[in-house]
């Protein structure tokens, strides 16, 4: 599962558990030690048994982990069977946790409390009924939508292993579940279209052209059938034959003519009545969507308004860097002018995809080298380097990271972008690994997994305001690292930095100010270098999940204000690698339960 599949998904689905009864003290002698560590027990439990039943509720997730216990399963995903679970799930595991003493637990142990507390609450609010008939009625997008990911995770190169004939078996019965779930999606759509809830036409285009890219393969092209052409020595020919023949036969007689209904349904039926205004303000509930994914996203009580804002001011500052820029480099022109010849002078074009590569190859050895002077711990786990495939990249962001398992036997993986190679400029290539390799993505996900006293919700779950801040953030250490000195690469990674800020304007403007598709790629041309491939992609990525991009910046913003606060108050006894284990070493937290910790933090190391 790609990482925001991840985020969008993961912590919506809670089942249901039976927590264990929790012991009374016995007398009033007992141990203070003694009465902390069975509340412990309890607590951990109860996120045992939770965490259990999720995973059966949510086999992919499972997979993702390389948990292969549910590894001959896709699950059901958008039923109403399967939201009642989850919703009655939810409220028994929060009933579970306000039975437990939190002021008998250790200080990390209330991290724990209060993240789980958040994270259930802010799932029930996702699953009230009210939001809920806003929501799966539109169960595919082209941007997270399973189409997009999953052809990839069943490739033989994605996260779902291929190492034995068990997990060959395995993923044919996956690929039945996915098939279920693309005729349940219609189902989904049509129950939307019935209530006047619809997507835009916009969204709906992209998704109808994804399905017919991938339906213009023949079986032995598609990445479903890749498994086939990577048969590891341990499947005997006999097995070889029968798979061959199986894994085209569910792609010529399952998963494309699943493909096939859903594309004649969104192209057919759908898509006269799908809506020309692509913010949600135009959409039936949308306002009340919208504010429910602004909290839900930024982890804050945050209204559009109040983001805005704050864009705008971000927008500003950032323009009064890249003028300096403009200047030191002696471009007598003007910023728009600069910002086009970033974009097309060949200069800052790759030459190939291979040459981008060896590129990001080499940044990455230059990283490697400087980390141990900035953090205490760094992951086990291999950080690999790949471009997307060409199948799927002309809607894919710029990169994106792709969590490896926790013992390190699949790494994680960096995806770049090679569609349109003219529009992948050089001048930001240094942040975007940063970003999503090292030690954005890699190191928080990888420390996060690999730390087994952590409870698996902290270990696997995620917040996108979070994961995201602390990502944006990662770029910001470029500039101790000497990976800015080029005015070039200084000015790549203040372009990212305004792409974050712009997208606090332009989702805001998009879903709440009733901004069109048009309006919004015209001011991220003009208030950045950004070329226009990319900032249709990102326009259209904000229109189809609306929110989500407003976690960057939020995330990074109050990651930088904590340090700053930690270095003013402690002085000489501020140590970077100490700060970044706090940020790190507990998972991804909520952004108040993160800035209660690192008060706690600064409060012990000044002896208050």
């Amino acid at each position: 599962m790609n990482r925001l599949f991840c985020l969008l998904f993961a912590s919506v689905a809670l089942a249901s558990c039976t927590t264990p009864p929790i012991a009374a003290p016995e007398a009033v002698s007992v141990p203070r030690r003694l009465s902390e560590s069975a509340v412990h027990d309890a607590l951990f439990a109860l996120f045992k048994a939770s965490d259990e039943a999720s995973l059966k509720l949510n086999p992919l997730s499972a997979l993702f982990r390389g948990d292969m216990r549910y590894a001959d399963q896709f699950g059901d995903m958008i039923s109403d069977n399967y939201f009642s679970a989850s919703r009655a799930a939810a409220a028994s595991d929060l009933a579970a946790l306000e039975a437990i003493d939190r002021s008998a637990l250790s200080s990390t142990d209330q991290i724990a409390y209060d993240t789980f507390a958040f994270n259930v609450k802010d799932a029930l609010t996702q699953l009230d009924p009210t939001l809920l008939a806003l929501t799966v009625v539109r169960p595919i997008n082209h941007f997270s939508g399973l189409q997009t990911y999953y052809p990839t995770l069943s490739s033989g190169k994605g996260a779902a292993p291929f190492a034995t004939l068990a997990d060959y078996d395995n993923a044919l019965k996956r690929h039945a579940g996915y098939v279920a779930f693309l005729d349940a999606a219609i189902g989904r759509f049509r129950e939307g279209k019935a209530a006047g809830v619809v997507d835009t036409r916009l969204t709906i285009r992209n998704v109808i052209d994804q399905l017919d890219t991938q339906l213009a393969q023949s079986a032995e092209q598609s990445a479903f059938y890749g498994p086939v052409k990577q048969f590891p020595t341990s499947i005997t020919a006999t097995d070889r034959v029968r798979l061959a023949r199986e894994y085209r036969a569910v792609i010529v007689d399952g998963i494309f003519p699943a493909y096939r209904r859903l594309r004649d349904y969104l192209k057919i039926e759908y898509l006269p009545a799908a809506r020309d205004q692509v913010g949600l303000s135009a959409m039936k509930g949308g306002p009340i969507a919208y504010r429910a994914l602004i909290e839900t996203n930024t982890t804050l009580p945050m209204g559009a308004e109040e983001v805005h804002r704050i864009g705008q001011s971000e927008v500003t500052r950032i323009t009064a860097e890249m003028e300096k820029v403009r200047v030191e480099v002696g471009f007598k022109r003007d910023l728009a002018a600069f910002f086009e010849y970033l974009r097309t002078d060949k200069r800052f074009q790759p030459k190939s995809r291979e040459g981008l590569a060896q590129e990001y190859y080499a940044i990455g050895r230059t990283v490697d080298a400087k980390l141990p002077a900035y953090f205490s711990t760094v992951p086990k786990t291999a950080l690999e380097i790949r471009p997307y495939d060409k199948t799927i990249e002309k809607y894919q962001a710029g990169g994106s990271y792709e969590q490896g398992t926790p013992d390190g036997k699949r790494p994680g993986v960096f995806y770049f972008n090679a569609y349109d190679l003219p529009s992948r400029t050089t001048p930001g290539i240094n942040t975007l690994y940063l970003h999503e390799g090292a030690p954005g993505h890699h190191f928080q996900i990888s420390l996060a997994q690999e730390n087994e006293a952590l409870p698996s919700f902290l270990r696997f779950g995620g917040n996108t305001a979070y994961v995201e801040g602390w990502a944006l953030y990662a770029e910001t250490l470029g500039y101790a690292m000497g990976l800015y000195e080029d005015p070039y690469q200084r000015f790549g990674t203040l372009s990212d930095e305004m792409l974050r800020a712009m997208r606090l304007v332009v989702d805001t403007g998009l879903h709440a100010k009733g901004w069109t598709r048009d309006q919004a790629i015209a001011y991220m041309l003009s208030h950045s270098n950004i070329g226009k491939t990319d900032a249709t992609a990102e326009v259209e990525r904000y229109i189809a999940i609306p929110g989500q991009a407003l976690a960057y910046k939020i995330g990074a913003l109050t990651i930088q204000r904590l340090r700053a606060k930690a270095e003013a108050e402690l002085g000489a006894k501020f140590d970077i690698k100490q700060f970044h284990a706090q940020v790190l070493m507990t998972g991804a937290l909520p952004l108040p339960v993160l800035e209660a910790k690192i008060d706690r933090w600064i409060a012990t190391t000044t002896g208050r």
